[in-house]
């Protein structure tokens, strides 16, 4: 219980804090909308001249890019999460501070970062949908229970992208600067996550592959509850999905972790 409530803690205090950055949320929000526009002139070009390309109607597709563009800051598939913070204290040694704290330092910036994402998506997230909306045909659901499975499809994809961004930063124990091995994660990210195209598009082995990857958990798999492609035991499904990429990289995070701080030790800080 002790643990819950510091995380609960944590994650609202994370809320407030991205909550007083007022101008980098209007910026966001005025070039998630830009970028929206620009996708969806392009997807309705490409599916004029391809209908049903990747198994989505016109709707779909362009309901599948404003999704994107909501889940964009949100997922942080672009850099921006909570433990980019942790990278720069333990680069500057810092971190062994929070080693000291008596709460366990993944728990702390996970629930860190779930208090970015669901402030990210309120602010960031709500607008650029709502003007995709109101400027072209989305498939949208008009009953409330797709949008509960895709809310909790987000949370899950939020968790899932915490995860593997957790990963990234612990490389900088043993790393002088993990920003190289960040802007890879984050290129992997944007590509494998379908934010540049529905990985549906991908053909043969190939596409069936990257649809497996965990990344697939941050944008595609929460596009599809939303838009009805996943349904009913499929879509719970989905969610089993994530569910487990998210234990298995939390896990994997942990034993990682574990090694971390050993070396901290070693090293005397």
């Amino acid at each position: 219980m002790h643990a819950a409530r510091l995380a609960l803690v944590v994650a609202v205090g994370s809320f407030r804090r991205y909550a007083t950055y007022r101008v980098a949320t209007v910026a966001g929000v005025v070039t998630n909308t830009v970028f929206g526009f620009i996708l969806a002139f392009t997807f309705t070009a490409l599916w004029s001249e391809r209908p049903r390309l990747g198994g989505y109607e016109l709707p779909q597709a362009l309901a599948f890019v404003w999704i994107g563009q909501a889940l964009l800051a949100a997922t942080a598939l672009m850099g921006g999460g909570a433990e980019t913070e942790l990278q720069g204290r333990i680069r500057s040694g810092d971190v062994a501070v929070d080693l000291y704290r008596p709460a366990d330092l993944q728990l702390w910036w996970l629930a860190a970062d779930l208090g970015r994402a669901a402030f990210q998506l309120l602010g960031r997230g709500v607008v650029p949908l709502v003007v995709g909306a109101l400027a072209f045909p989305l498939a949208l659901p008009a009953t409330p229970l797709p949008w509960l499975l895709f809310l909790t499809s987000v949370t899950l994809g939020v968790v899932v992208g915490f995860a593997l961004r957790y990963l990234v930063v612990l490389t900088s124990f043993w790393l002088l600067d993990g920003s190289g091995v960040s802007a890879m994660s984050g290129l992997l990210g944007v590509f494998f996550s379908g934010m540049l195209l529905p990985l549906t598009l991908f053909p043969g082995a190939f596409g069936e592959t990257v649809r497996l990857l965990p990344w697939s958990s941050m944008l595609q798999v929460p596009a599809d509850v939303l838009l009805g492609v996943r349904q009913g035991p499929d879509a719970a499904r989905a969610l089993g999905f994530q569910a487990l990429w998210a234990l298995a990289l939390l896990g994997a995070g942990r034993l990682l972790q574990r090694v971390a701080i050993r070396r901290v030790v070693v090293q005397g800080g």
